[in-house]
């Protein structure tokens, strides 16, 4: 999974320690850092808002809440 970040945006802190505290394994990408994941992630998800989830099956959860994450990922 790729979760599409921006360094000190609180909502996505709190999807990292979500994720990490339910043992999903992702890789964090700075948009703010990384002029090409930031295109990749506005191509993606047809916004500059962060968070984005991307599973490996390719779908797409963008600037959500914590809360969307069980369903979103199957009640984990």
């Amino acid at each position: 999974m790729i979760l599409y970040i921006k360094r000190g945006c609180p909502w996505c802190i709190e999807a990292e320690q979500w994720l990490r505290g339910h043992g999903v394994a992702y890789t964090a990408m700075n948009v703010l850092a990384d002029r090409e994941a930031f295109s990749r992630m506005k191509a993606i998800s047809g916004q500059t808002k962060a968070p984005v989830l991307v599973t490996e099956d390719n779908r797409v959860l963008a600037d959500f809440g914590i809360d969307q994450l069980p369903k979103f990922l199957g009640s984990r």
